[in-house]
């Protein structure tokens, strides 16, 4: 892995996380499908339309098209519109915790529906990180935490499991703006209609929430989703997925600087379990590196 790649997913995984933060502002003052619509749709036309700027067609692979309409309805409608519903009720810091246990279940999946083999560290990862799940959901139910809210997370992220594993590779080909733009629009045409149907629309503007919204439409929305994809087609699904494992920190630590939100010790511990239980998983899963044979007076070099 290269240090642009390095940078790439580091700038992804802070760009990510952030995006809780910014949606329980937005939450406080607009009704949440409705938002997270208008977001899509903004964001989707101006993918479209840089896209189209830097000459990208939207003749798409088949793969492309695929991976375009399954993470379109799987991870814009379904994972992130129950996410913001959800942040109605419970905090930024839980719903990042929730959302980043993704690679676990996805490890979890391949290990129990597709009998893939999974190595020691592997396993021992799955269990620090559901030990470290178990130990923060039982500090907050313990507070009274609203448990609508953690299953809304719990199915969102589910949804975003099943749409990683049925799309392993399906994002090359090129035209990756353009692929980012009609993600965008596919989640927009499927919440709009969930808008109207499960909530009374409702927008009380402030400056807070057109600060949040405009921030998480380019930054999380359209910039970070771009990131992904990318570092997707360079790097592979297996390594890009060793990024989520910030996730938790960096969703935690931005909601307690910006929110206020309060974590105690056990959440603390817990948090930093996930993350290495996260990391072990995805290291477990990097293809193993073959060392060439050396010929006598040559070293190893580092790339």
């Amino acid at each position: 892995m290269d240090l642009r790649a390095i940078a790439m997913g580091l700038t992804f995984a802070l760009m990510w996380s952030s995006a809780f933060t910014s949606a329980r502002i937005i939450v406080v003052d607009a009704s949440p499908l409705f938002s997270l619509a208008m977001r899509f749709l903004i964001s989707g036309v101006i993918g479209v339309l840089i896209a189209r700027a830097l000459g990208q067609t939207w003749r798409l692979t088949s793969g492309q098209w695929k991976a375009t309409i399954v993470f379109g309805v799987c991870q814009n409608a379904l994972y992130l519109g129950l996410n913001f519903v959800a942040m109605q009720w419970i905090e930024a810091s839980l719903a990042a915790i929730i959302a980043s246990t993704m690679p676990l279940l996805v490890a979890l999946a391949s290990l129990i529906v597709f009998r893939e083999k999974i190595r020691p560290l592997g396993l021992l990862g799955l269990v620090a990180g559901v030990a470290g799940v178990g130990l923060i959901m039982g500090t907050r139910i313990g507070a009274g935490v609203d448990l609508v809210g953690v299953a809304f997370c719990g199915l969102g992220v589910l949804a975003l499991t099943a749409a990683t594993l049925a799309l392993r590779g399906a994002t090359s080909g090129g035209n990756f703006m353009m692929v980012v733009g009609l993600q965008m629009l596919i989640g927009s045409a499927v919440l709009f209609p969930a808008a109207l149907t499960f909530e009374t629309i409702r927008v009380d503007p402030s400056w807070p929430l057109a600060i949040a919204f405009i921030y998480t439409t380019l930054v999380p929305g359209l910039a970070a989703t771009l990131i992904w994809v990318m570092l997707l087609n360079r790097i592979g699904a297996v390594r890009a997925a060793t990024f989520h494992f910030l996730n938790p920190v960096f969703g935690v630590a931005i909601a307690s600087i910006l929110l206020g939100e309060r974590l105690g010790m056990l959440d603390v511990v817990g948090v930093g379990i996930v993350t290495l239980g996260i990391l072990a998983v995805q290291l477990s899963r990097q293809p193993a590196t073959r060392t060439a044979p050396m010929a006598p007076g040559l070293s190893a070099r580092a790339d």
